[in-house]
């Protein structure tokens, strides 16, 4: 069955299961009732953007939209997995467990390719043909994001406010807050509109752009020194315009040179196939920690 009808199947099964006519989700998604009926009947191509609007209308996200029309068609064992062998013992955010991390990086990966096989079967080309390369790290951190947020601990802080994802307690307590980015540069720090305190996340992968998938390749954590405060993690870098729209950015921090450290200390994956770290430059205050990727490499010396 192509991508069309499959995705059009999940649609209609998610409307029938809440009792939603064709015209009132229709009306939720922005859409008209014809073109969701002939999205349903797999007679219709569809844009990301429609897709996106129907997963929310219908209370969920895209991937997990793509990923119930697949369910049942594609085997676990095709899809591209990390390598756990890589997976090191690290301090991670109060509920955070290798397992939840291993588990969420699987499943970004996942949703990538099941996106990628719709796209190229309804339209011939995967979504980098579609997405610019610098907005391309923001799909990956939403879809990361989201994948945190259905296998761990860690969920949507939905007020849009700083961090990401939030833990919390049975009495709606935060326990610990997560700032989730992403990006295709190995050894690039830490970057940030805001600049806060906090536990943060930077995920590197790398990007097939023939077929669309990624493949993570370096996770850092770090608990930061917020920007106002004494011994800042984070330096101000200002506000630049898009050399290729010509818009002005928000204002951005970047991770000073020991803010940078602390995240490479917490590299809590690091595929050493593809990534070789003994030249990186270190800034730090104290010893190295025991559980850094340079702490062999200090005793040696």
């Amino acid at each position: 069955m192509d991508a069309k009808k499959l995705l059009g199947l999940a649609i209609r099964s998610q409307r029938e299961a809440l009792k939603l006519s064709q015209e009132r989700l229709a009306e939720r998604a922005g859409i008209t009732y014809q073109y969701l009926s002939a999205l349903e009947n797999g007679r219709e191509n569809f844009t990301v953007g429609v897709l996106e609007s129907l997963a929310s209308a219908l209370g969920g996200n895209l991937p997990e939209l793509v990923a119930s029309a697949y369910s049942h068609t594609e085997p676990d064992a095709d899809f591209p997995k990390i390598d756990r062998r890589f997976l090191r013992k690290v301090p991670l955010p109060t509920g955070l467990t290798l397992t939840h991390l291993a588990d969420t990086l699987d499943e970004t990966q996942r949703v990538f390719r099941l996106l990628n096989q719709s796209l190229v079967r309804a339209g011939g080309r995967a979504l980098p043909s579609y997405i610019q390369a610098n907005n391309f790290s923001g799909i990956v951190s939403n879809i990361l994001s989201d994948s945190f947020d259905r296998l761990t601990p860690f969920k949507h802080n939905h007020d849009q406010r700083y961090p990401d994802l939030i833990n919390k307690d049975e009495d709606g307590n935060e326990i610990a807050g997560l700032e989730v980015k992403s990006t295709i540069q190995v050894k690039k720090g830490g970057e940030s509109h805001n600049g806060h305190s906090g536990w943060h996340v930077i995920a590197c992968f790398k990007l097939d752009s023939s077929t669309g998938d990624i493949r993570f390749i370096h996770v850092m954590f770090a608990n930061l020194i917020g920007h106002t405060m004494e011994g800042s993690d984070w330096k101000y870098v200002g506000s630049t315009v898009n050399s290729e729209s010509g818009s002005q950015r928000t204002e951005t921090y970047n991770t000073t040179g020991i803010g940078t450290t602390k995240l490479r200390d917490g590299s809590a994956y690091l595929d050493t196939d593809e990534i070789s770290y003994t030249r990186w430059r270190q800034q730090r205050i104290g010893p190295v920690p025991k559980y850094s990727i340079f702490y062999s490499k200090t005793i040696q010396e």
